[in-house]
């Protein structure tokens, strides 16, 4: 499949952003999806993960609360909504995927470099 982000943009502490994850291809919905973002100067890291019928999810703990990711296969779509934005949530957004379950329990913290199947990234700024 081939991957798209879109809906970055900017806001102030407090505020919500909706990041979409597109995708064409078929057999989207055999796909695990996982969100990570990139700050200047740091390594990528793991957001949030959702199986393929989003059943399991899974969330970094510095976002664990605020952020919520869900899908609709009928769309081909991943979402990512962001609440209580934090400055120091400001990154550029990136959607990955792969044929993957997800553990049951969601307790599932991948590293960047597990995925090889990657959209363009959106940049988030939450200005304080």
């Amino acid at each position: 499949v081939q991957l798209q982000a879109s809906g970055g943009g900017t806001v102030q502490a407090g505020g919500s952003l909706r990041l979409s994850c597109a995708a064409s291809g078929r057999r989207f919905s055999s796909y695990a999806v996982a969100w990570f973002r990139q700050a200047p100067g740091l390594e990528r890291e793991f957001v949030s993960a959702i199986n393929w019928n989003g059943g399991i999810t899974s969330h970094a703990a510095s976002v664990k609360g605020r952020f919520t990711i869900s899908r609709d296969n009928a769309k081909n779509t991943v979402y990512l909504q962001m609440n209580s934005l934090k400055p120091e949530d400001t990154a550029v957004y990136y959607c990955a995927a792969k044929v993957f379950s997800l553990p049951q329990r969601g307790n599932y913290y991948p590293r960047w470099n597990e995925y090889s199947n990657w959209g363009q990234g959106t940049q988030v700024t939450v200005s304080s």
